[in-house]
């Protein structure tokens, strides 16, 4: 296991795509953000990617744990093997540069978390999970359970874990977030529609959208500006949404 305590970089710090294994033809490259390329620069251990659906980020965020050797389906390393040639041509296509490179970490989808938590309650000791079966727990509360007491450093990788969590919640879980990146114990990369975690403090945000990938501020996303002004005059929203709408 490499010790990343008290290393403040990010230790996957480039993602490039191998540019002659790019066929524009085919599905994903013909994905319009990949059509220039791909070439990221993870320089904050947080970072988020923000896009509407379809746009690639969950895409290439699969494909990022793919080439960690995480379960593509979600897991860590100790729930995955496979070979370099049956990864997906999109993993197959990138290359990721590391400083230190880590084999610890987890790859989570949010649709797939039910049948993760299935599978290590089959093989771990419950007291790793606060003591209480993660299926007797609500869907936000296992999550969280999942992060308070497993994990301690390592690469995480997450496709909109709001998905399962309240407001409240996500506020919570940006918390555990502090508490294991600010000593550099760990980094994140977060496909996110939540405005709330977008927010994080320090986080590099990277947008899919209008065919780009760039970064951008916060607010100036979509999903920040949206949520913005639905919530400082939803009126307005509902006479554009609903033909009987009286105010």
């Amino acid at each position: 296991m490499t010790d990343i305590t008290n290393l403040g970089a990010p230790f996957l710090h480039r993602i490039s795509g191998i540019e002659e294994h790019f066929d524009r033809r085919r599905y994903p490259f013909n994905i319009p953000a990949f059509e220039a390329g791909i070439d990221l620069k993870l320089d904050a251990r947080v970072t988020l990617l923000v896009g509407e659906n379809g746009s690639g980020k969950s895409t290439l965020l699969e494909a990022i744990a793919e080439c960690c050797g995480f379960d593509p389906e979600g897991g860590n390393r100790d729930h995955f093997r496979e070979s370099f040639e049956e990864r997906s041509e999109l993993a197959q296509a990138l290359r990721l540069s590391w400083h230190p490179r880590t084999t610890e970490g987890f790859f989570m989808r949010a649709e797939s978390f039910f049948n993760f938590a299935t599978y290590i309650e089959g093989v771990s000791d419950m007291r790793a999970y606060g003591g209480k079966s993660l299926h007797e727990q609500s869907h936000g509360e296992s999550f969280l359970a999942l992060f308070e007491n497993r994990f301690e450093q390592g690469l995480y990788i997450l496709d909109e874990p709001e998905a399962a969590l309240s407001p409240q919640r996500q506020l919570s879980f940006m918390s555990i977030i502090n508490q294991l990146e600010s000593p550099g114990h760990a980094q994140f990369i977060i496909a996110t529609h939540s405005p709330i975690l977008l927010s994080y403090p320090g986080a590099k945000v990277i947008s899919f959208d209008d065919g780009v990938i760039e970064e951008i501020n916060y607010k100036d996303t979509s999903h920040y500006q949206l949520t913005k002004s639905f919530l400082e005059s939803p009126e307005r929203y509902f006479q554009w949404l609903f033909d009987d709408y009286v105010d």
